[in-house]
């Protein structure tokens, strides 16, 4: 995740750089369920409403969530498909916050958000994030049933009613790229206090629509208005946090925003924040558990495993020898292409490893979401990877651009 406001403060009020120092123990996004109500076009864990075989039962649940807090990681996200499906949701829910983890986050698609809202203030949830993917009708079509929205956004209000944090999700595609200033403007009309802005990867349901991936253009012009928006809001004093994901060329990108505007020095101590940062942490910083208690790099690498927490701990499995997840530490990472040769590695890290391999074949090879030039990345001409667009049933809506 690239904290896009958090660093944009570090050009007015500078703080002291923090480097990671020995074994990072990772945020973990557990996916408790695959069941969902929607039916969402680029959902990456291809979830439904049905019964999936095989998830973790309660009590194998309830041991993750013990060997989690021993082990000490900084953050859990409990997420889905809809983990408010899960039967005993609530009871893993209770046991987490008895646990103390430093920081304990729901991320739904909302719409069975404002039925439970009371128990979800007793639980003291640090933060709620919601998805939605367009302004009704809109977000309807992605998320595959109608009132999807309007069901989302009462969720919204009664997370805010009752003082809970709470954050807009939303994956910017060629069908909704249009609706991303309306959706700026709805978190700063119902006071939301995260927008948190995701590119498109290609896994589950997200594969089939990778040619409705925004264009390098739609992406440079979203990532300008989230920019303008973003300052906008630093120099106002207004509260909004906008962050994104799954693109961390975005780092680049605003650090070149800042090359533009500010002198050298701010210039490069915010470089030494980023660097610090690092860009791309799959492996290292995020982990992620599916249902059936498989772990992964990331909750988009649900083709490699690096073991079940129905055999062993996740803390054993997270500080093995597994060879991938020691490549995927390595700083530099074995990158290729234009990744390999990009002058701004140590900011991005390579970007989402995953896309390069739904692409190539190879999770080393360039990343084809990356959107800066050769010439801005400091890499001599070559051909540039292309993504192939699923060939599909296509929908074309009435508005298309901003």
């Amino acid at each position: 995740m690239f904290r896009l406001t958090q660093y944009m403060h570090e050009l007015v009020e500078p703080t002291s750089v923090r480097r990671r120092t020995g074994p990072v123990k990772p945020v973990v996004i557990w996916n408790l369920t695959r069941r969902c109500n929607l039916r969402c076009r680029h959902c990456y864990t291809t979830s439904a409403d049905v019964q999936f075989p095989g998830e973790l039962n309660h009590a194998q649940a309830m041991g993750v969530l013990d060997d989690l807090a021993a082990f000490g990681i900084p953050a859990l996200i409990l997420s889905g498909g809809e983990p408010l499906s899960r039967f005993d949701f609530f009871e893993l829910a209770e046991r987490a916050r008895a646990l103390n983890f430093r920081h304990l986050s729901l991320s739904t698609n909302g719409t069975r958000v404002a039925e439970h809202a009371d128990r979800i203030e007793a639980l003291g949830f640090d933060y709620v994030g919601i998805s939605l993917d367009g302004i009704g009708a809109v977000n309807d079509w992605f998320r595959g049933v109608d009132g999807a929205f309007d069901a989302a956004l009462a969720g919204v209000r009664a997370c805010k009613a009752r003082g809970v944090k709470v954050g807009l999700r939303f994956t910017i595609t060629e069908d909704n790229a249009h609706t991303l200033p309306d959706m700026l403007d709805l978190c700063e009309g119902e006071g939301v206090d995260k927008f948190y802005l995701s590119h498109l990867v290609y896994a589950g349901r997200g594969d089939k629509h990778r040619g409705e991936d925004t264009a390098h253009a739609r992406t440079r012009a979203a990532m300008d208005l989230l920019i303008e928006r973003a300052w906008d809001a630093v120099e106002g004093g207004r509260p909004l946090d906008i962050v994104t994901g799954n693109n961390d060329a975005d780092a680049v990108w605003f650090l070149r925003w800042a090359e533009d505007r500010f002198d050298a020095r701010r210039v490069a101590h915010l470089r030494e924040h980023l660097e610090a940062w690092g860009g791309n942490s799959s492996g290292l910083g995020v982990a992620n558990i599916d249902p059936q208690g498989k772990v992964h790099p990331d909750t988009y690498w649900s083709d490699y495993t690096v073991g079940s927490v129905k055999e062993r701990p996740f803390s054993e499995l997270w500080t093995g020898s597994d060879p991938m997840l020691a490549t995927l530490r390595q700083r530099p990472r074995p990158l290729k292409g234009r990744c390999g040769a990009c002058a701004f590695q140590s900011v991005c890290g390579g970007n989402t490893r995953i896309r390069a391999l739904q692409v190539t074949g190879d999770p080393w090879a360039e990343d084809p979401a990356c959107y800066l030039s050769n010439e801005e990345i400091g890499v001599e001409e070559a051909g540039r990877l292309a993504v192939t667009p699923f060939r599909g049933k296509s929908h074309d809506p009435a508005h298309r651009f901003f």
